[in-house]
């Protein structure tokens, strides 16, 4: 039995244990150690920690946990978590092992799985030449004529971002993300070119992504792209009470309360999905003093949950 068991270890998990910690409560920390940012080479945005490998920024928050008496890390895959006698239950499996336990509050940050077009070559440069963060990676690509590859409804206002870091950028739908005349018109005005065509594949080499091959045989020269991804919240395990919206992100109030007594969730798996990693970090330090606070007035008082 422990007071609090955080799932996931990102930004928002690690910064959401660590305050709990601090305020002595026992925490279990579990985390699969599949990052979604594993492919990224630097992190960028977090304050004192700009250009970090996101990897070791995972690892020095985990230490940094694990450094409490409170603490305990553990690496599983979170299986199912269900209330039960007023508590809550988690179970999980690492290697063939179970691990189980018991909390009075449970926090879910674990996240999200994105997808991608299906262009055979797009994980090869993910990471190094194709970014999805406009936020984390546009400064670096800054001035490059630029693809963004988008197949999804908001595919302008993702192109109008992208575009305030480049004057060079072509809009690639694939044939299927809708661009209305008047979503054209924004673009034209903003002097981005738009190709509804649909692709093969991106080109390059071992130096990195040298342009955009259409299905016609074309090849439009780039030396970098923005994709817009879609992401699914995988969280089938939960009580299947929780609250979520419409694509599967669990809506809470802005302290992390979802709609179940004790029952939390933070980062990217919450409205409106992907943040800056500082952001995230910063929703786990908020969600973590009200986990503490709720747990001082008892469980019965946890019901200030989304309307």
């Amino acid at each position: 039995m422990v007071d609090v068991v955080v799932i996931g270890a990102g930004p928002a998990g690690l910064s959401a244990a660590l305050n709990l910690v601090r305020a002595k409560r026992t925490v279990l920390l579990l985390d699969a150690n599949r990052p979604r940012n594993a492919a990224t080479l630097r992190s960028h945005g977090f304050i004192t920690r700009d250009g970090i490998s996101p990897l070791e920024l995972r690892k020095l928050g985990r230490d940094e946990v694990a450094g409490y008496p409170e603490a305990t890390v553990t690496q599983a895959v979170v299986d199912r978590v269900w209330q039960a006698d007023g508590a809550w239950n988690v179970h999980g499996t690492w290697r063939g092992a179970e691990v189980s336990a018991t909390a009075r509050a449970v926090v879910i940050a674990t996240g999200l799985r994105e997808s991608f077009p299906a262009l055979p070559s797009l994980r090869a440069f993910y990471g190094t030449d194709v970014h999805s963060c406009v936020e984390c990676d546009g400064y670096g690509k800054a001035g490059q004529p630029l693809a963004f590859i988008g197949e999804t409804d908001d595919v302008v206002d993702r192109a109008l971002l992208v575009g305030s870091w480049s004057d060079d950028l072509i809009v690639f739908t694939n044939g299927v993300a809708p661009v209305t005349d008047a979503g054209r018109a924004r673009l034209d005005a903003a002097g981005i070119r738009v190709d509804e065509r649909p692709l093969a594949d991106l080109e390059g080499d071992r130096t990195g992504m040298t342009g955009v091959r259409l299905a016609d045989g074309d090849v439009v020269s780039r030396s970098g792209a923005f994709v817009r991804p879609e992401w699914h919240a995988d969280l089938d395990w939960v009580d299947a009470a929780l609250d979520r919206d419409a694509q599967g992100f669990v809506r809470v109030d802005r302290l992390g309360r979802s709609n179940l007594p004790g029952l939390y969730a933070v980062g990217d798996v919450t409205p409106p999905g992907p943040e800056q990693l500082i952001v995230a970090a910063g929703h786990g330090a908020s969600t973590a003093a009200a986990v503490h606070r709720d747990l001082v007035g008892g469980l019965e008082d946890l019901r200030d949950a989304v309307q």
